[in-house]
């Protein structure tokens, strides 16, 4: 085989297919023995552009073939050896070269059978000898030009493969990043979520872990009111002492509530409730602080009775937050108005400072946790940041809205409470504050508390009462106890050692004796419903640290009970 004017034998190594960067000539096979038919033939052919390789025989023409890939074959019919019907039968079976077009080459008229034969074996055309150069030259321009469409065809899919693989490869790249985004994400979220529930459980625990010792400092207080009532000096540290353990109760309470909301662990105890009896409550609670700072509460509020359907703790806690707001940002001497006010199917009640008013730029966020104003309030009154945003949440669950206005830094603010009116009543409101205190009947009363300051406290404060009282640190001490002590009422601290305080209530339930007993538990985690309470048959529960006035209530009602329903125990 021999290419171009040299004729050489074909003994390189293999030609790569025509891809973009290489030779743009096409090559065309021409095949055969006659040296002077190739001559012809690559004469005839000169002007068309192609590149040729030449073959004597059928051998050298599969060498070419297995080397590069051709536009065109120009195949002579009769040679010696292998025919060129025998040699394109080869060529076809080939799967890279069975779509080459191949053109016969014949000295002779062939008869029918021999052209069918040809057409059989895949030629496309057939060329006589002597050839027509022009007619050669027009049929594999034809062929030339296909050539040039497919291997143009082959480019683009090739550039297609590539950007399709490297479109593959860059979104494998964004899966995987994107995965590794989301695991990042989700185990962000995750220790997020942890995060908040260990703080959630830690704000709760440490509340409660506070009233333990605010309990026996509570009792104490009140115990050292009664045992020194014409000492002025004791007086006077008492009235501090009882100020700052309100103080850090307050604070306590704020952080277990905001701990319970968070978790979705609060509850309300909904009722009939009068608003003039949530003032009266509000009002009572910061009379303290108001009266330290010369300042007035002054109240407008109607004289028709307004039912809403809510909790009054909460809804007292709610206003005593604005109220207390209120008092620690404004100037000592300053007036609080308090107004009260129906509009359509609510009842607004407004609270007016002529304080440290709200700046500009607070506004947007003086309900969110932990936040407050650039001026401190009262020295030693300070807050945590929780009081609005807890009211906020407490208004909201009572289908209510708390908002906020102010006209500057300076210049006072005004929270106002919406609440969904239940009824209105023309009767006036009942004076809460007519009746005195009443004076307590002499009851046997058990305390069981492992605390022992907070016992000896309580006990302290129950004898100055004139009660006849025992104390036990444990629940087995406490049963053993009680057989012979028979209380009436038995005060039960519910986070007991080793017997749990619901299990001591409900193995004194189970006594006789014991039918009739007055169970008040005294727990640090809060006042919510609890199926375990009643099924331990506790009668009532107070939060710690207990206010004296409540289990004060609670005693004299008990005995009120008795006397009104000998055979049952009080509610």
């Amino acid at each position: 085989m021999v290419t171009g004017k040299a004729r050489l034998p074909v003994t390189a190594g293999p030609i790569p297919p025509q891809l973009p960067g290489g030779d743009d000539a096409v090559p065309i096979l021409l095949v055969d023995d006659q040296p002077a038919n190739l001559d012809a033939l690559e004469a005839s052919l000169a002007t068309s552009g192609c590149r040729f390789v030449l073959a004597r025989s059928a051998d050298e023409a599969l060498l070419a073939l297995l080397d590069q890939d051709f536009a065109a074959i120009v195949l002579d019919v009769m040679m010696p050896g292998m025919s060129g019907f025998e040699l394109a039968t080869m060529i076809k079976r080939r799967e890279r070269t069975k779509q080459v077009p191949i053109l016969f080459l014949t000295a002779r008229m062939l008869d029918k059978q021999d052209e069918l034969r040809g057409y059989s074996v895949g030629a496309v055309d057939y060329l006589t000898k002597p050839l027509e150069p022009e007619i050669l030259r027009a049929k594999i321009a034809v062929f030339v030009e296909l050539y040039r469409k497919r291997r143009a065809l082959a480019r683009v899919n090739l550039e297609l493969q590539r950007q399709i693989g490297e479109r593959q490869r860059v979104s494998e790249q964004l899966e995987t990043a994107n995965e590794e985004l989301e695991t990042r994400v989700s185990e962000r979220t995750a220790a997020l979520a942890e995060a908040n529930r260990r703080k959630d459980e830690f704000l709760a625990m440490l509340a409660h872990e506070l009233r333990n010792p605010l309990s026996a400092l509570r009792t104490a207080c009140e115990a050292l009111r009664l045992k020194a009532p014409d000492n002025a000096d004791l007086q006077m540290l008492q009235g501090v002492f009882q100020r700052q353990v309100l103080q850090l109760t307050r604070l306590t309470n704020d952080l277990l509530d905001v701990s319970r909301i968070t978790r979705d662990k609060l509850t309300l105890q909904r009722q009939r409730v009068a608003i003039s009896e949530i003032i009266d409550s509000a009002v009572e609670t910061v009379r303290p602080l108001v009266g330290r700072r010369n300042q007035q509460i002054e109240s407008e509020v109607p004289p028709r009775a307004l039912l809403v359907d809510g909790d009054p703790v909460r809804l007292s806690q709610v206003l005593t937050n604005l109220l207390d707001n209120a008092a620690r940002y404004s100037p000592e001497g300053s007036k609080i108005d308090l107004t009260v006010s129906v509009s359509g199917p609510y009842v607004l009640i407004r609270v007016r400072d002529q304080g440290a008013g709200i700046e500009r730029d607070l506004m947007p966020r003086v309900f969110e946790l932990f936040v407050q104003g650039s001026k401190p309030p009262l020295a030693g009154e300070g807050g945590l940041g929780i009081g609005l945003p807890l009211a906020r949440r407490l208004a909201e669950m009572h289908g209510g809205t708390l908002t906020a206005y102010s006209t500057g830094a300076g210049k006072g603010s005004e929270f106002t409470l919406q609440l969904p009116i239940l009824a209105v009543s023309d009767l006036e409101k009942p004076d809460a504050r007519g009746s005195a205190p009443a004076r307590l009947t002499r009851q046997r009363v058990l305390i069981i508390e492992d605390n022992r300051d907070t016992a000896t406290m309580m006990n302290l404060m129950l004898t100055e009462w004139g009660q006849d009282t025992r104390i036990a640190h444990d629940g087995a001490t406490a049963l053993e106890m009680a057989k012979e002590f028979k209380p009436e009422v038995v005060l039960l601290d519910v986070g007991l050692p080793k017997l749990h305080g619901y299990e001591v209530a409900r193995r004194l339930r189970q006594q006789e004796w014991a039918r009739d007993t007055f169970v008040i538990a005294i727990t640090g985690w809060g006042l919510e419903a609890d199926r375990h309470a009643e099924a331990a048959g506790i009668d009532h529960r107070l939060l710690k640290p207990v206010d004296p006035a409540a289990l004060h209530g609670l005693l004299a009602n008990r005995v009120r009970s008795q006397n009104a329903n000998p055979r049952g125990h009080g509610t």
